[in-house]
């Protein structure tokens, strides 16, 4: 005698509901293998430019220290101090002026990026340092992973100590907000 076994049925939304997981564990995964690609190409190849997020003169040294040891790479200072005092503090270090470029026309963490990513993908760098305090790197590494990765350029962070707190998880996450809504729109969302 052959016993039949009654299989439930799957319904149209449990059908629905595991194409949706399917989806988002892809989405994921891509992810994953997007992002340690990035962070495998960061390890392999030198950065070719110093990225520096203005603010407070001890990036700006720290900027200069970092290019005494790497002698033939262009230095960006996106929104820092006063020209005068930026050249001061590269002119004592040793470092040629013709190496940095002064950009100011960033008013905030996202513009920093936004202003910058085009210029240095022009220039074909696809990797720079980026300096910044350490309590801001979060936030600027969240935002410059978006906006740079976006073409393809990889940061490798270096970071100034700092004596204050370690930002919010809510600006790092309205920041890259903002960085994904400048890829999709071309407006940064500053108000």
């Amino acid at each position: 005698m052959i016993t039949t076994v009654n299989l439930p049925q799957l319904s149209r939304t449990s059908k629905k509901s595991s194409a949706v997981n399917l989806l988002v564990l892809g989405f994921f995964v891509l992810l994953c293998c997007w992002w340690g690609g990035r962070q495998v190409k960061s390890v392999l190849t030198e950065p070719q430019a110093i990225v520096v997020l203005g603010g407070h003169e001890e990036r700006e040294h720290l900027a200069a220290k970092l290019a005494m040891q790497h002698p033939n790479i262009p230095i960006w200072v996106s929104s820092g101090s006063p020209t005068l005092y930026v050249e001061k503090i590269f002119r004592k270090a040793g470092i040629n002026l013709n190496r940095l470029h002064l950009d100011y026309r960033a008013k905030d963490t996202v513009t920093n990026f936004t202003t910058l990513v085009d210029e240095l993908k022009a220039k074909g760098i696809e990797n720079v340092y980026l300096v910044t305090s350490e309590n801001h790197m979060r936030r600027s590494y969240l935002v410059g992973e978006i906006i740079f990765g976006s073409r393809n350029i990889v940061t490798r962070p270096v970071s100034v100590k700092s004596q204050t707190q370690t930002e919010s998880l809510g600006k790092s996450l309205r920041d890259s907000v903002r960085a994904i809504w400048w890829l999709m729109t071309g407006s940064t969302g500053r108000v």
